[in-house]
């Protein structure tokens, strides 16, 4: 675990950076070849002390030491002159490894102030480590700056994932494994300290012998299509022990040559970005798709040994979106690999990004040997969702992990099936998912008539009770129909903001005329249906003429229902998170669609009851408002008796 004044000292060498490197990648690597520069003369100083020769500054590059430079006979500008001269020579230095060589290649100093070199030198000539363990770990830290979305897509994995999806997966010390999208190789690393940890006794990894440590550096491959990347994490797996480490340059999706490799445990975050056009993938996949996170699952699934499993994050669209190949990418992995589904919460990415993930986890053996899918839904990782990622209480995941460990062990638990084994999992047969071809993978959608099954009033059909509209698409609502004034176009906006007097286009009576099966009639309920999702309101009485656009949902309840207790019904977070939670901004017929909302059950109490059900939330609600009302008026005393105080004294 690196201690915090590593932090500290990583943190001020940046902060020194910032003024005069302002790019966060250039940072990171004048900060890492200051690291790795000050690594090798600590090595030296040990040999020598030992008794032994330097082995990487020694003859005509020992001018170059890091010692040498911080020779106090130094001046300024000669201090300038020596670093920049030794930068540019280190990579043809024959002692020291080729992955440290390629480090220092192309390698300069972007800066000419000597006073800031001054400062940027001493905070790294302060580092302190027992072994090259802890500077790699130090090294990790620093990564963490390269958090920012990559020209590929990547996000980096925050640590308390990447270890929890290792502790699930539980890599043995005789197993390959693979990240074919490693990034800085983070999973890597941490499957790597896992091993060690269940193989020591006094010291790290001490109850490994001489061959199967040897072993278990050969058994740990990466691959990435960014050089830098593989640069960084060579770098990373190095400073933590491995001599030769195993990452490719590889483009794991279009690319052949590895292609009949398999592995024992595969662990990745793969990007969650397709360029423009999508991914132009050879012919070996089993799924057709340009899409990377299609398959990049495809290729993991395919690249498993017969005894593998894999822990994959992926987007949320992969769990529900309605393409064919998002369908067969997940009837593929119900029937022959997935054993369990763990939703993580939006924001886990932030600052970089909101998006919502899911880690799919994958082994045949299981998945053989139960005809389930163990949902586990985490709500909290410990850290709040803002942008700063603030440390909390909450924290669903050693919860979730004594669930997945269970089911690992005791598939009996399939015997409560579709019941919460607790409050954060549901186990639910893959014939249910099975049943609308779609194997959507999300648990909510699972858990809805959970929620209603003790209702004492009969369940319904929301298609039984409402007529659904969506607004038109295509080429029926082009600007140039506009007119200034006329029969309105009712938007997104209309929904969100509950106010039906805003919004400023409109169309001709003609046209009017021509798309009336789109009017929107009083009593009639709107959803917002793209960007921000799931926003309801109920059109008045008074409403003007005018139609919906493709952004809107129109629902019309029959005589069965009343739209205002339908309203309620469909602003239930369990149905929200369920149909119209998509991070994503795409439309609702790539989330749920109108075919997917008409089979939602909901209660059907008699007409009467759900006005006096309406009547009285709307009695509680009129009660908070006036609470809230009386706190704000008591407060504005406080500050005016407080003022008044002041004002006297």
């Amino acid at each position: 675990m690196l201690d915090n004044e590593t932090k500290r000292r990583i943190d001020n060498a940046r902060d020194i950076l910032v003024g005069k490197v302002p790019d966060p990648k250039s940072q990171v690597e004048q900060i890492t070849i200051a690291l790795i520069y000050k690594f090798m003369d600590d090595m030296d100083k040990d040999s020598k002390e030992l008794g032994g020769n330097a082995s990487f500054f020694s003859g005509e590059f020992e001018k170059y030491s890091w010692s040498s430079i911080f020779d106090p006979k130094l001046g300024g500008h000669d201090l300038i002159a020596l670093y920049s001269k030794a930068l540019e020579q280190i990579n043809l230095n024959p002692n020291i490894p080729e992955l440290f060589r390629n480090i220092f290649k192309n390698a300069y100093l972007p800066y000419r102030d000597p006073e800031t070199l001054k400062s940027f030198l001493k905070i790294i000539n302060d580092f302190n480590y027992e072994h090259s363990e802890k500077l790699g770990d130090a090294f990790e830290y620093l990564l963490s700056v390269l958090g920012s979305q990559g020209d590929a897509g990547q996000f980096r994995t925050p640590r308390h994932i990447i270890d929890f999806v290792v502790e699930v997966l539980e890599p043995k010390k005789n197993e390959t494994i693979l990240d074919p999208a490693c990034g800085t190789a983070g999973f890597l690393i941490s499957s790597f300290k896992h091993i060690l940890k269940n193989n020591t006794n006094e010291r790290s990894g001490d109850l490994l012998t001489p061959d199967e440590r040897e072993q278990l550096s050969n058994n740990f491959v990466g691959y990435d299509i960014s050089p830098d990347m593989v640069r960084l994490s060579l770098v990373n797996l190095y400073l933590h022990g491995f001599s030769s480490p195993k990452v490719f340059e590889y483009d794991t999706l279009s690319s052949e040559e590895r292609w009949n490799e398999t592995f024992d445990v595969i662990i990745a975050n793969p990007p969650f970005m397709s360029p423009k056009g999508g991914i132009k993938p050879h012919k070996k996949f089993s799924i057709q798709a340009n899409r990377s996170e299609v398959l990049f699952i495809d290729y993991i699934a395919e690249h498993l040994s017969v005894n593998g499993r894999a822990g994959i994050i992926v987007p949320e669209g992969i769990i529900f979106q309605s393409g064919n190949a998002y369908k067969s990418l997940r009837k593929m992995l119900v029937e022959n690999y997935l054993y369990a589904v763990v939703s993580l919460p939006a924001g886990i990415f932030n600052p970089y990004s909101g998006v919502k993930t899911s880690i799919l986890l994958m082994d045949s053996n299981l998945s053989k040997k139960t005809d389930n899918i163990l949902f586990v839904k985490v709500s909290n990782d410990g850290f709040d969702l803002g942008a700063q990622r603030k440390s909390i209480v909450k924290n669903d995941l050693s919860q979730a992990l004594e669930i997945l460990k269970e089911y690992k062990l005791n598939l009996n638990l399939s015997e409560r099936q579709e019941h919460n084994i607790s409050d954060i999992s549901l186990i639910v047969p893959k014939s249910k998912l099975a049943e609308k071809g779609d194997y959507n993978l999300s648990m909510d959608r699972y858990k809805e008539n959970e929620q209603f099954k003790n209702s004492k009033y009969d369940l319904g059909r929301l298609g039984d009770v409402c007529y659904f509209k969506r607004g038109p698409f295509g080429g029926s609502l082009k600007k140039e129909i506009f007119v200034k004034e006329g029969y309105k176009i009712y938007e997104q906006k209309n929904a969100i903001k509950n106010n039906f007097e805003i919004g400023e286009y409109f169309i001709s009576e003609e046209k009017f005329n021509e798309m009336k099966s789109f009017e929107l009639m009083p009593n009639d309920l709107i959803i917002s249906c793209s960007g921000t999702m799931g926003k309801i309101a109920i059109a008045p009485l008074n409403i003007r003429k005018g139609i919906i656009n493709q952004a809107l949902l129109k629902l019309t309840p029959n005589n069965k229902m009343s739209v205002s207790f339908l309203k309620y019904i469909l602003s239930d977070d369990n149905i929200q998170k369920t149909y119209f939670n998509d991070t994503s901004g795409a439309a609702i017929q790539n989330v749920a669609s109108v075919k997917d909302l008409k089979e939602i059950k909901i209660p059907l109490p008699p007409l009467e009851t759900q006005k006096q059900i309406v009547e009285e939330i709307e009695t509680y609600q009129k009660n908070i408002q006036d609470h809230k009302l009386k706190i704000l008026e008591l407060e504005q005393k406080i500050k005016d008796t407080i003022s008044e105080v002041w004002g006297n004294a």
